[in-house]
């Protein structure tokens, strides 16, 4: 039998590893590792071979959060350089390839069991090979176009979690603004995402003139939303009805009418609020297109390993052409 592959997700705060076969990833392969535990990926994925037992690998593919070119990347949350040459040798596989991650969460679409697929918005059935649309919500934030075209599926980068935060109201000036103290400038990730749902929070205290005396984490705040802490339901309005906002830009700009994907830990966190707390409005309330945003419907994933089912399809294809 030929060797597996190697897959590795590498996030802000964990790093997914795994190994895959005839484009599946293997069952009871994947494992999970902490990044403050290790000073770089090399480390981690040196130890995840030896505790797998798997020598060489016969190819690789990374996914990580942050800008990918010709093959090096640093992620955005975390200081690490990613580079092919460097993860070949640590590795010993023959190919490797360095994909973004939301690039390897749009390769998964379509490939997902339906019990890890949670409506938020329900729409007509999509149109054959019509666009599709993978937004990410996790320590980052960020999102990505997924094209079916015949000579197989394509997943630009992108890194929209980086562009400004869309201001339709007073309070969101003020929001801005606050934002704007930490590096002079409000973007979306700065708010959607796991640090950008503390900041919410902090500044949904400022609002109500009642300030913090210690910062939760995010857990402590969706907790808090659960019990119907006015606070904590305030942050999750400011995060449900910006994300809408987002996600109905982003859907104007590359109109996928083969759905909406919101995926990641925060995401999943916010599911079973973002109706009730302005999400759909927030994502029609685009003048007169309002009544043209119903064509595309929402779902979140609740995968939270999704990525490395698309990074094992993805290097399928990728060895086929080879």
């Amino acid at each position: 039998m030929p060797a597996p592959s190697l897959l590795a997700d590498i996030g802000g705060t964990n790093t997914r590893v795994a190994l895959a076969r005839n484009g599946q990833v293997i069952s009871g392969s994947v494992r999970h590792f902490p990044n403050a535990e290790f000073d770089s990926l090399e480390p981690v994925l040196r130890h995840y071979l030896e505790e797998t037992g798997t020598e060489t690998p016969a190819a690789a593919c990374l996914a990580m959060a942050g800008p990918v070119r010709e093959g090096v990347g640093t992620l955005t949350n975390l200081d690490w350089t990613l580079d092919t040459a460097t993860l070949a040798h640590a590795t010993g596989a023959g190919t490797v390839t360095l994909l973004n991650d939301l690039q390897a969460q749009g390769h998964a679409l379509g490939h997902l069991p339906s019990e890890a697929l949670f409506s938020v918005i329900a729409g007509p059935p999509p149109r054959i090979q019509a666009t599709q649309l993978v937004i990410g919500v996790g320590t980052g934030f960020n999102a990505a176009p997924v094209f079916d075209t015949p000579a197989g599926r394509f997943v630009p980068p992108s890194e929209s979690g980086h562009v400004s935060l869309p201001l339709r109201s007073d309070t969101d000036m003020r929001l801005a603004r606050f934002l704007e103290q930490s590096h002079g400038f409000a973007a979306v990730e700065d708010a959607l995402s796991g640090r950008g749902l503390v900041a919410l929070h902090e500044f949904a205290c400022i609002e109500a003139g009642t300030p913090e005396k210690a910062i939760p984490k995010g857990k402590q705040i969706m907790a808090a939303v659960a019990e119907g802490d006015p606070l904590a339901r305030a942050a999750a309005g400011h995060f449900a009805r910006l994300l809408g906002a987002v996600a109905g830009d982003l859907a104007l700009t590359q109109l996928p009418f083969g759905g909406i994907f919101l995926i990641g830990g925060v995401a999943r966190a916010m599911a079973p609020y973002l109706s009730e707390m302005g999400f759909t409005e927030a994502l029609r309330d685009k003048g007169r297109f309002s009544g043209f945003m119903e064509q595309f419907p929402v779902t979140v994933v609740s995968d939270d390993d999704a990525a490395l089912t698309g990074m094992a399809l993805h290097l399928q294809a990728l060895l086929a052409l080879s």
